[in-house]
């Protein structure tokens, strides 16, 4: 059987290989970019997406639980392309993502909505030191954003509807019963909410508990007004292997809703746990200014039987037949390479491999855990310089450790650390990361270079080497499942440390929870005072 689903796996990749390479092809021949595109649109660690469109821009944005900046906005004018530009969550005093905050905890799944010139982003804190249901407004998304108006409502997932008449509406995730007829039944409710107040208003209505008598986890619902009818969205069945979308159609913002026949209107979970993508779902959907519709949603990727590189961001047309949208007509699932949006191709140009460090404030890849506690890195004369503090990898804190998403499953990343530890206690160096008790550590010592491995808590130091020098070269090199640790003084001089790791440790089968892997540059103390600092001369990330 493992034999099997070995040789599955290697078709598919080649397949996606051959038609990758027949994208760029296409991309030399046609004038106007290529006819197709390939799944996912946004790789790696981008779940739970939400969409707009303001003329002809495109903007998404994603969750991102309690890393910070929060909420990591995108923009594009041809939904294949997308480039970074600025987060909702941006700045420490907005919203605090407190020491002690849960892993995958913090900001959860967020809408973005655009009305009369404001961008809106609506969400849920989960477990922070100010939690709860709350949005934040812009004139640019890329920011700056507005302080956080908190909302009086349960649930999690909130989005926002502005109906004809100009009023706006909230919708809601929960069950406002005080009891449950089936074992995790949730559903969508609407109320009103008065923007220039920033409070929700009158009667409090549920619309839907799911499209069947045990449908569980209804939630992330979106409200739509589409040719004069109205249509919530569903996620429903988890964000696992039995995620899935759901439709319920209207003729009043109020309802009944009734759940459409075709539901669920995508899902995978019908397919087997041979297709390449799975727990699809979470959906939200757009009109295009040419017309077509296309959906935006969450997906993963198997690889040899596990999630490496978490929950990611899938695209797929839809055409409504009557009321209800159909996926992919004629297919009904998401396909690794499909044709694309009838859009001007307009890619961005691609940001260096290396990070140099030679701009005065970081590029919008790097990420921390939590909410910055001070200002403990800097960058001088083309470096990044982080403070040794006692805070470390293993605790739910605010370490000295800067982060970027892992997007692919064959990848190599390389650092040139400069390094000099006086005590046992003081370590830098490289960090494959999924939660504070899932994680590889690479990091150099006083005397030494060491590679450790945390798998659910349980600490194992699985390689070690004596190293005197200051400067060091450090890198990962990841190809599907395997991965290798490598150093040297130079790039030219590397050698091997240890055996062969498993990338399985940041898998979502391993490590459990919403959030994704990322890998970056970490210094500590471990747990006492240092005034010592690493200084790290370049990163560099390439995947294929």
């Amino acid at each position: 059987m493992i034999i099997r689903k070995k040789i599955v796996h290697e078709i598919q990749r080649r397949v996606v290989l051959l038609s990758v390479m027949f994208l760029s092809i296409t991309i030399c021949k046609a004038q106007d970019g290529p006819e197709m595109f390939q799944n996912p649109i946004l790789p790696g660690y981008h779940p739970d997406p939400s969409i707009c469109r303001v003329g002809d821009d495109y903007y998404m944005v994603n969750s991102s639980f309690e890393w910070f900046p929060g909420m990591p906005i995108h923009q594009s004018k041809d939904l294949v392309n997308w480039k970074l530009i600025g987060y909702g969550i941006h700045r420490p005093g907005q919203l605090t993502f407190q020491e002690g905050l849960g892993d995958f905890m913090g900001v959860f799944a967020v809408t973005i909505r655009y009305h009369e010139g404001v961008f809106y982003l609506i969400n849920t804190c989960v477990q922070c030191q100010k939690g709860g249901n709350f949005y934040v407004t812009a004139t640019n998304p890329a920011g700056p954003w507005s302080d956080p108006v908190w909302l009086d409502a349960p649930g999690i997932d909130p989005s926002l509807m502005w109906d004809d008449d100009g009023r706006c509406y909230y919708v809601g995730h929960g069950n406002l019963k005080d009891h449950q007829d089936w074992p995790d039944q949730q559903g969508a409710w609407l109320q009103e909410l008065d923007i220039k107040q920033g409070k929700l208003k009158g009667p409090r209505k549920q619309l839907s508990y799911g499209h069947a008598n045990n449908a569980v986890w209804a939630e992330g619902p979106h409200l739509y007004k589409i040719k004069g009818k109205y249509m919530l969205m569903l996620a429903e069945g988890g964000t696992g292997y039995n995620h899935a979308t759901t439709v319920f159609h209207s003729d009043s913002i109020w309802g009944p809703y009734i759940a459409d026949m075709v539901n669920p209107v995508m899902t995978h979970r019908h397919l087997g746990r041979d297709y390449p993508f799975h727990s699809m779902g979470h959906t939200d959907i757009i009109e295009t200014q040419n017309g077509e519709w296309w959906a935006v949603m969450l997906g993963k990727r198997y690889l040899d039987g596990f999630t490496l590189l978490a929950r990611e961001t899938f695209l797929c047309p839809v055409v409504f037949e009557g009321q209800t949208p159909i996926f992919n007509v004629g297919k009904g699932i998401v396909e690794p390479i499909m044709k694309r949006p009838n859009l001007a191709w307009t890619p961005f140009e691609r940001k260096p491999a290396r990070d140099e460090f030679n701009g005065d404030k970081l590029d919008l890849v790097w990420n921390q855990l939590r909410t910055p506690q001070g200002n403990w890195y800097s960058l001088i004369n083309g470096n990044l310089i982080l403070d040794l503090r006692p805070n470390v990898l293993d605790s739910l804190t605010n370490p000295s450790l800067l982060a970027r998403r892992i997007q692919h499953h064959n990848f190599s990343t390389t650092i040139s650390l400069n390094f000099d530890a006086k005590k046992d206690n003081e370590k830098a160096g490289m960090v494959l990361y999924r939660r504070s008790t899932c994680h590889y550590q690479f990091l150099k010592e006083k005397n030494s270079l060491v590679v450790i491995k945390t798998l659910k808590g349980e600490k194992t130091e699985v390689a070690r080497v004596e190293y005197k020098n200051t400067n060091v070269i450090l890198m990962a090199e990841a190809k599907g499942l395997d991965l290798v640790f490598s150093y040297g003084p130079s790039e030219s001089e590397m050698k091997a440390l240890g055996d062969t790791q498993n990338m399985n440790v940041i898998s979502f089968e391993m490590a459990e929870g919403f959030n994704g892997p990322m890998i970056g540059m970490y210094a500590t103390s471990s747990g006492k005072a240092s005034k010592v600092k690493a200084t790290f001369n370049w990163f560099e990330y390439k995947g294929e």
